[in-house]
């Protein structure tokens, strides 16, 4: 199993009976492909609707069905389709159980940096802000660095998505949950040791006394 694979993997374990839930752009996409089958979750694209499936076999993709970063997806019984205004109410309107996105950066006290790197283009800010804001809980999929550099710091120093809004972090290196007091590492990665993911993350970790080894 690739990166990605164990991080969408591990996210899918967080969901519920009856959650609906967002998947964001990129990595977080790949959620779909591993929600149990012993439950039933709803996925809802900001392009306009509920049901996604996960992703469909190749040569059999369909041009009219894409989520929010054109990517093909499929439907399961009973999807709907509606415009951008009843996409956003059901984001707005604080419906959505979980929102799973990316980040360029995250810090220890919940901010997000996701939508821009100061002067490089950029296609547009998405639905992000309105999605941190919503949702009833906000999971950050996304590998623990990127190119050497590290990603969960002290405090972001890109233009910030939000404030205080994320509430656990998912990489390939493990599983950490925003508290009041920083960043708690409740599962690790057992291919990696504690000193290990510390010198990959500027933020202090805490260490759980439950510390637990990641399912990967």
């Amino acid at each position: 199993m690739n990166i990605k694979s164990i991080i969408a993997n591990r996210v899918a374990k967080e969901f519920k009976d009856g959650n609906l839930v967002n998947l964001g752009i990129g990595l977080p996409t790949l959620v779909a492909n591993y929600i149990p089958e012993d439950i039933e979750v709803t996925l809802q694209s900001e392009n306009g609707f509920v049901g996604i499936g996960p992703a469909p076999e190749q040569g059999k993709e369909d041009p009219n069905l894409v989520n929010a970063g054109a990517q093909p997806v499929t439907i399961n019984s009973g999807a709907a389709f509606f415009d951008s205004s009843i996409s956003f109410s059901i984001i707005r309107g604080g419906h959505l159980d979980f929102t799973v996105l990316g980040a360029l950066q995250v810090d220890e006290k919940g901010n997000l940096a996701n939508w821009i790197i100061p002067g490089k283009m950029v296609p547009g800010m998405g639905g992000a802000m309105d999605l941190v804001t919503g949702a009833k809980k906000v999971i950050i999929a996304m590998t623990h660095t990127a190119k050497g550099n590290i990603k969960i710091l002290k405090e972001c120093t890109l233009p910030l998505t939000a404030k205080g809004r994320v509430n656990m972090i998912v990489t390939e290196m493990g599983v950490m949950e925003v508290t009041d007091k920083g960043l708690l590492l409740k599962e690790k990665n057992p291919t990696f040791t504690v000193e290990e993911i510390q010198a990959q993350t500027e933020a202090e970790l805490i260490i759980s006394e439950d510390l637990k080894d990641m399912e990967i």
